[in-house]
């Protein structure tokens, strides 16, 4: 048997709802979870949250795939290109190895350049841009248009998050 992990993309909020039911089914699975603490009006606790919003892998036979797609609240299996993304087992074992070693662990949204960009916090907080340089150490370069003359800024990919905008055309 050639067993290879693959990212899984659940419904929204039944990440555990679906690694339990591929674990049921006797398919190994992995939910990495991260513990956050959470306020109510009348307590506090530690809460364990998935580290990757609506994924987990799921280690199969790639032509068994069909058996993860019909499992309870499983959404759809990642695919490039019509191909299924697998992903190293030294990837899977690094992100068990960090989250049992007490590494706090929080993912950061993904950018490339050209990506159409909105700063979430700090002063320039709800200004949009384009990325047009990747840095060491998650900053970016930011291109801003204002008042028809743009400016770059190196900004902390924390800070910012992907949005449509919508560019005029020139005719």
């Amino acid at each position: 048997m050639d067993l290879q992990w693959i990212a899984v993309r659940s419904k929204p909020r039944a990440e555990k709802v679906a690694f339990d039911q591929l674990m049921k089914k006797g398919i190994e699975a992995y939910l990495p979870l991260i513990k956050k603490k959470r306020k109510w009006s009348d307590r506090k606790k530690w809460v364990n949250f998935p580290l990757f919003s609506s994924y987990l892998f799921a280690k199969i036979e790639l032509k068994n795939s069909i058996y993860v797609l019909q499992t309870s609240g499983v959404s759809t299996i990642v695919k490039f290109n019509s191909t299924i993304v697998t992903i190293p087992e030294n990837v899977i074992q690094s992100i068990q190895l960090a989250i049992e070693g007490g590494y706090e662990l929080q993912p950061v949204e993904y950018f490339t350049k050209g990506d159409d960009v909105e700063v979430i916090g700090g002063p320039l907080k709800g200004t949009k841009g384009i990325v047009i340089e990747k840095k060491k150490g998650h900053r970016l370069v930011i291109k801003i248009d204002a008042l028809q003359q743009a400016v770059a800024v190196h900004i902390d990919s924390k800070f910012l998050q992907s949005v449509s905008i919508k560019r005029a055309s020139i005719l």
